[in-house]
């Protein structure tokens, strides 16, 4: 049986649109791996009458709930209180729960506020949470159906909280059944296309389909029902790369998480103990910030000037492939890398700022053993042109590391 969870968050900041809740963002990835199914994301503010009559909602919806925030000193942290009201018990003050609060600011050589010890007043009922990061201890309880957990809304002392303690209390207090969730994903190719490579493919009962769009890339979610055969998971996932092809660049899930682009081409970049040179126009400077810090960047350059007319400096475009080519060979002799990358474009200035129309990108990678190109369109408004020159030419080398040129 799959256990109902629910994330919920307290907090004037995040209603009003003032904080991002990336709590909830983060709690939800924590329990669908650990088997919950995840039915909603509620957030109330500072309200006293709000708080009392949602906990009295999930407790009767829900397996499970975690909840962030209104754990502090000030009057406008109710939690508490509002559990204390909803489930018909009275605070009580937990010694330890004090002592800790002090030492916290001994530590720091600190004299606590008075308001601090409103944190140490816990519900009858409840087990302590204790919080080596912050002021405000967690805790945990039963009420109706639901086993509530109630953490910091302070994201550092939150994940730890939940990572060291809460997690494992979750595990010993639920029989959980985690699904798998494979992602695969790809750069340089949409969902809609995506679609149409698996069109026919026949799917096996227990796998559902998903996409995710992001910026940089789309990633193909294909999620596992529990006890589904590993063999069969590897031949699903196999046959499903294949038909998206080389735009493939990552799977997450099915062995180890492979990570971003710009991971896989740190990872394969170091097992070669390889350098690149970088020739930037389109892109404007994004690949060298992408890849700031990386060892194995050892020289930028960004030039500014190309096309800032024409799109082609004083070239045709018909010559552009050839420029890109000779350049990215004189570019990795001068500099003496094992790699160097060239990139130039064409499209007048005008077309490199309008969202309407699109640019030719000219991507030339030179290698130990020659050089492979690329020649792809970038669209979009000003900031996504850029970001698509930095991301396509990285995934030229990518894709030369992976052994997928043509």
């Amino acid at each position: 049986m799959k256990h109902i969870a629910e994330i919920f968050s307290q907090g004037e900041e995040i209603v009003c649109g003032q904080t991002v809740d990336s709590n909830a963002a983060w709690l939800s990835q924590q329990l669908v791996e650990l088997g919950f199914t995840l039915k909603r994301h509620t957030a109330v503010g500072d309200n006293l009458q709000d708080l009392v009559a949602l906990f009295r909602e999930i407790g009767e919806r829900a397996d499970c709930c975690i909840c962030t925030g209104g754990l502090g000193p000030t009057s406008d942290d109710l939690t508490a209180e509002a559990v204390s009201i909803a489930s018909g018990q009275s605070l009580q003050f937990d010694a330890q729960a004090f002592a800790d609060i002090q030492q916290y600011y001994a530590r720091r050589n600190r004299v606590m506020p008075e308001a601090n010890r409103k944190q140490a007043l816990l519900p009858q009922s409840a087990i302590r949470i204790d919080n080596a990061y912050g002021t405000a201890p967690g805790f945990a309880l039963h009420f109706k159906r639901c086993w509530f957990v109630f953490l910091p809304g302070v994201p550092s002392e939150m994940k730890h909280m939940f990572t060291t303690l809460v997690r494992q209390r979750l595990l010993q207090r639920f029989d959980l059944q985690p699904e798998c969730l494979v992602s695969l994903r790809s750069i340089g190719i949409g969902e809609s296309a995506i679609q149409q490579c698996l069109a026919n493919f026949a799917w096996p009962d227990g796998v559902q389909l998903g996409f995710r769009a992001a910026v940089d890339e789309v990633q193909t979610k294909l999620l596992f029902s529990a006890g589904f055969p590993e063999q069969e998971k590897h031949d699903c996932v196999t046959a499903v790369a294949e038909r998206i092809g080389d735009y493939v660049f990552a799977i997450d899930g099915l062995n180890e998480q492979q990570g971003d682009l710009l991971d896989v081409v740190t990872k394969a970049m170091s097992l070669k103990s390889a350098s690149l040179a970088l020739l930037e126009t389109a892109s404007q400077g994004q690949l060298a910030a992408k890849c700031l810090g990386r060892d194995w960047l050892t020289r930028v350059e960004v030039n500014l000037d190309w096309g800032r007319n024409t799109g082609t400096g004083d070239a045709g475009a018909d010559e552009l492939p050839a420029i890109a080519k000779i350049w990215s060979e004189q570019l990795k002799a001068r500099e003496q890398t094992d790699f160097a990358l060239v990139q130039l474009y064409n499209g007048s200035a005008a077309d490199y700022r309008d969202k309407d129309k699109a640019i030719v990108l000219y991507n030339a990678l030179a290698t130990p053993s020659g050089v492979v190109s690329s020649q792809l369109n970038a669209y979009g408004a000003l900031k996504t042109k850029q970001n698509q020159a930095a991301s396509l030419a990285l995934d030229l080398l990518r894709r030369y590391l992976q052994n997928k040129c043509n």
